[in-house]
Formats: structure tokens, sequence, C-alpha cells
């Protein structure tokens, strides 16, 4: 499928990405899942309003990474900068700022090893990987293609951001449902 065709599909709040053309669809994530997902969207979205930031946007939003080789992902949590807001339109054309991944037990789409590899690839700076099982939230740093570094915090920690470094945030105010 070419990035085009995956774009003029039918809407639908299913996760799907394109992945080099193969067309990936899953069924709807666990409610544990997406009450991490509006919890940091809702955080996020302040902190970013406030500040004069940039935009936080839930999944599903399509995000095309490279459209001559038809690769759309779709994060569960997203920031792009102010002064990158360029790319935002009806979908995100490049890389955000940053990007949130909620693990689930099971993987859902591919698996995250591989977006993390995408991401870095093409220009994300930040990746959270927030770990239901170990309640911790892990920032990958990301610049020239790659995972730089990788710190992990946990429940009572201060995650610690480049790309928002005033952030306050505890994994413990969005892992606390469970």
């Amino acid at each position: 499928m070419t990035t085009n065709e995956y774009l003029t599909t039918p809407e639908t709040v299913l996760p799907a990405e394109l992945g080099f053309g193969v067309l990936r669809v899953a069924e709807a994530p666990l409610v544990r899942h997406q009450r991490v997902v509006r919890d940091l969207t809702i955080t996020l979205t302040a902190f970013a309003q406030e500040r004069g930031l940039g935009e936080v946007l839930p999944a599903p939003t399509d995000v095309v990474l490279d459209r001559e080789q038809h690769l759309v992902v779709q994060p569960d949590v997203l920031f792009v900068a102010a002064g990158r807001s360029s790319i935002i339109g009806d979908h995100i054309e490049g890389p955000p700022d940053l990007v949130i991944e909620v693990l689930s037990p099971r993987p859902r789409i591919g698996m995250i090893e591989e977006k993390v590899t995408w991401y870095a690839r093409y220009g994300v700076r930040e990746c959270w990987l927030v770990d239901l099982n170990r309640r911790e939230i892990a920032v990958l740093t990301c610049a020239g293609g790659r995972v730089e570094e990788r710190t992990p915090f946990g429940t009572d920690q201060y995650v610690q951001s480049r790309v928002l470094p005033d952030l306050r945030l505890r994994p413990s105010r969005v892992l606390g449902w469970w």
C-alpha cells in the first residue's frame, strides 16, 4: 500500500500503521492503556499550552515519517514544538519532537524496538516508553539517527526531558490507576 492510499482509507479509531507499504491494524487498546494515554495527553497539553511550547496530540494521529518509503505511524501521544507547527495539517508530515508509546502486555502493532529505530532514524528527538508492568517511564534521547541515551524513571521520580526541560511529572501521576 502506498502512503497516499493509506491516507485516503476510511477513518477509523483502531490503531493502524503503514510499515514500508505493509498495513498493520490492531484491536482497540485495553482500558488501563487508554487511561495512561488520556492522563499524559491532559497533563502535557496543559503544560505546553500554558507556556506556548507547541501542540500535544493523542492517537490515532497519523505521522508520515517517510512518504516515499510508505512509513506512517501512530504514536500513543506526540508533541510538536511551536517552531515546527508547519508539519501539522490533516496529519503530521515529519517527525514530532517527542513521541510516547505506552507498552501493552502483548504488542499490538509490530515490535517496539522497530518503532523506536524508525523514530530515531527519522529525527524524533525524544521517545518515552511507558511500561505499565514495571511502572516506569524510560526516556530515550535520539540524535544522529539513533538512540543516544535511555534513562528509566520509577513511579516517584521526576521524569527528565530534554524536549520539555521544565516539566515536573512523576510516573505515579499517570500510572496510578491500577
